[in-house]
């Protein structure tokens, strides 16, 4: 995780859930809110800006795996200390293959 964007995780005190974004990536993808938390807490853990998609508010892209090994990508920003995730689905192959390298 780069350090210009480990500051702003490490402020975080939780997550953000709503009745906007709770079962929008089960319906989705099939990810559980859990499973998005879990790639948090797991390593490597990496971490990017979207520079794309941050015209409103800072917005990053994570790649992660869950205590079950599932490899998740999952856009988030941070709002008031709490990371609240956007969109959350399984890797695709080049992302896995990224994250794999990191891993060794």
């Amino acid at each position: 995780m780069k350090d210009d964007y480990k500051k702003s995780i490490l402020s975080c005190v939780g997550f953000d859930w709503d009745n906007g974004n709770i079962d929008k990536n089960w319906i989705k993808h099939k990810v559980t809110p859990n499973e998005c938390e879990q790639i948090f807490f797991n390593h490597p853990l990496i971490i990017q800006g979207d520079i794309k998609h941050s015209k409103n508010e800072n917005r990053y892209y994570s790649l992660g795996q869950t205590d079950t090994k599932r490899l998740l990508f999952i856009a988030f920003t941070i709002r008031k200390n709490l990371i609240r995730i956007i969109s959350a689905r399984d890797m695709h192959k080049k992302e896995r293959r990224v994250y794999e390298k990191t891993n060794t």
